[in-house]
């Protein structure tokens, strides 16, 4: 959110760590904070890039930051098969609480636009198997003006807990020094895990740490379950562009420390909203695939076109990003145009992208031999291909030296499965491979 004093614009993150504080004390330099949650990227659904911060109900009551919206988005998820594909979370951002704490120094929430209070809402929430996100700060205020949490962890922390919140998505807006910032990002996580309550934690850590200095990836995976790295996505080509760019360029820092229970967070999906064509729709969809995002939608669920939502509702695609093994896809290539991005799966298979950054002219076609994925040993001796994205299509079998040529729309990609053929079984099929 670009709001107050805020050095870099940042926007989401859930936050949640169930552990013990003797766990965490305990937990040996490198290692990952393990509470059991976040084992794959968070998904769901939360309010910021569409709705901002909307405050205005009596006259914006279809975009106002209300339970309304939250409990119509909670109706939609089930009803419209988000829940039933893993989108799970309902995230609340910014501008939720009233400007003040209440008599005990607690949050409270706006009372005209929650009038049922945060637990009625969550109760609400999880009545339709769903989960529910609340948003906080490191700082004395959040981005938007609205109290920060700095002074009271312990305090807010329980409150959240009592209310039955499963997310915390933790900003950093409003912090006087470096110190301050990294010790209330652990601090949180200490009194959440007093707490007894399993709260998935969302970060901005690194996002605020960087201008000072390198952020320690392995020190914040020990607090945090996601953490946002870059600016706040907007809905336009160009921010994606921007996102894919940095993470491309430091994918060597940030890559290899992401896995179960701790994930980069490239911020939401915009699909479904104005900003994107549909290549450039397939494409956000595709590389958070390919980068084992959270997939956090700001949309708005009532009104998605079905083209919006069969893309983001994709079980292949999602398979892809919630793959049990973690491990965060890369760009292994940049040749003029294209970028070639790789991902490895579990039992042996691949993810790959292949995204044409040009913006003007036609489709451009892109030839590859097999030996790029892997160095050659994901189809060696063969492998079968699938194209996930924009279209379902068998590609059939492949060796090794494979020559793959597909056909790329301007900011578009081609996100592909590769499943290893076993020499033995290859042998059974009585098949040769393509070439």
């Amino acid at each position: 959110m670009a709001w107050g004093n805020r050095a870099v614009n940042a926007r989401d993150r859930p936050c949640g760590l169930a552990l013990t504080l003797l766990l965490l004390l305990l937990v040996s330099p490198g290692e990952a904070l393990e509470n059991g949650l976040a084992r794959t990227p968070p998904m769901g659904w939360l309010h910021w890039e569409r709705f901002l911060c909307s405050t205005d109900c009596a006259g914006e009551p279809q975009a106002c930051i209300s339970e309304q919206l939250f409990m119509q988005m909670a109706d939609l998820m089930v009803l419209e098969g988000w829940k039933d594909v893993g989108y799970q979370y309902i995230c609340i951002d910014d501008c939720w609480m009233a400007f003040t704490r209440d008599e005990q120094d607690r949050l409270q929430p706006d009372p005209d636009r929650f009038p049922s209070g945060i637990r009625k809402l969550a109760d609400y929430v999880h009545s339709k198997g769903l989960k529910l996100g609340i948003y906080g700060d490191v700082g004395n205020k959040t981005c938007a003006g609205f109290p920060g949490s700095y002074g009271y962890y312990d305090l807010d922390a329980q409150t959240f807990a009592e209310w039955g919140v499963d997310l915390l998505k933790f900003d950093g807006c409003n912090v006087n020094t470096v110190d301050q910032l990294a010790d209330g990002y652990k601090n949180m996580s200490l009194a959440m895990n007093k707490t007894g309550r399993s709260i998935v934690y969302s970060c901005e850590w690194p996002l605020y740490m960087r201008p000072f200095h390198k952020p320690n990836y392995i020190e914040i995976k020990q607090y945090c379950n996601y953490w946002r790295n870059f600016a706040d996505i907007y809905d336009a080509w160009n921010s994606v562009k921007n996102v894919l760019d940095w993470t491309a360029v430091h994918q060597d820092s940030i890559a290899d420390v992401a896995g179960p229970g701790g994930w980069n967070d490239p911020d939401m999906l915009v699909i479904g909203n104005f900003g994107l064509s549909w290549d450039q729709q397939v494409t956000q969809m595709a590389l958070w695939a390919m980068m084992a995002a959270p997939l956090l939608m700001s949309n708005d669920l009532r009104q998605i076109t079905p083209q919006a939502k069969a893309l983001l509702q994709n079980k292949a695609v999602i398979a892809i990003n919630q793959d049990p093994i973690g491990k965060q896809g890369y760009r292994i290539t940049k040749d003029n145009n294209f970028e070639l991005w790789e991902r490895p799966l579990s039992d042996g298979a691949y993810a790959i992208a292949v995204l044409n950054r040009q913006e003007i002219g036609g489709p451009q076609s892109f030839a590859f031999s097999t030996t790029f994925i892997v160095n050659g040993l994901a189809c060696n001796p063969a492998c079968s291909i699938r194209q996930i994205l924009p279209t379902s299509e068998d590609w059939g079998l492949h060796n090794w030296i494979s020559f793959l040529k597909l056909h790329v729309n301007p900011t578009g990609t081609v996100l592909l499965k590769v499943v290893v053929i076993k020499e033995k079984l290859f042998n059974n099929k009585q098949e040769s491979p393509a070439l």
